[in-house]
């Protein structure tokens, strides 16, 4: 994708995380939308070309995965998970955030409006960042040292706490009509609402990963070193 003639707007809409690349230099995509990012980056004063280096290292510019993971090692998997979906999940959450409480601002009268979506991602962010301490810090080194079989009971406490996570995309899906967009929806919206979405897939991959993968080889020794 030629990232420097597309507009701030475009760009906002089809690339999750673009909206915290713009707000990082100041490049205000509502008000001046429709100015290419090259055009709007050169009235700011800043480096155009840094910015597009920004947006192709956001994961959502990546290739799908087709990697089998369960064929990697188990400290080649962690580093993944750690790397993709940890960092990931920091980063996206408080510019979800922030988004949802600027559309809950600016747009509380309009029919779909997602109340109450900022406090339930700001839950979701606590619950979330416990949830990956406990995995940096308890269970990975465990599984990292050849102990996973005996890690029974933090998985099982990992595995209770990913049916929460997907409880918890169920209630965001409550919040927002299954992420459905109302019509003309502006930018802030329509950013949010991508960013939603990639969000789901990525919390949903990463489960999929630990729970069928990196789990099961744990306790049942079926994990490579």
């Amino acid at each position: 994708m030629d990232l420097l003639d597309q507009s701030l707007r475009r760009i906002a809409c089809q690339v999750a995380g673009a909206t915290a690349v713009f707000r990082d230099y100041q490049l205000d995509f509502c008000r001046n939308g429709n100015h290419p990012l090259r055009e709007a980056a050169a009235s700011a004063g800043v480096d155009a070309q840094a910015i597009v280096q920004r947006l192709h290292d956001l994961p959502t510019l990546h290739a799908v995965d087709e990697c089998d993971w369960a064929q990697a090692a188990p400290h080649t998997l962690i580093a993944h998970i750690l790397e993709r979906f940890h960092a990931v999940h920091r980063e996206q959450l408080p510019e979800l955030i922030r988004l949802a409480r600027r559309v809950e601002q600016v747009h509380a009268e309009r029919e779909g409006c997602p109340h109450g979506l900022a406090d339930r991602l700001c839950e979701m962010q606590q619950e979330l960042e416990s949830h990956l301490q406990k995995e940096e810090m308890i269970l990975f080194p465990m599984i990292e040292r050849g102990a996973g079989a005996m890690a029974g009971g933090p998985i099982n406490v990992m595995r209770m706490e990913h049916d929460q996570h997907g409880q918890a995309l169920q209630e965001l899906a409550r919040l927002t009509n299954d992420i459905t967009l109302p019509h003309e929806a502006c930018t802030t919206w329509r950013a949010l609402y991508l960013g939603l979405r990639t969000f789901r897939e990525d919390l949903l991959e990463h489960i999929q990963l630990e729970n069928n993968i990196l789990f099961e080889q744990a306790q049942h020794g079926a994990a490579r070193v």
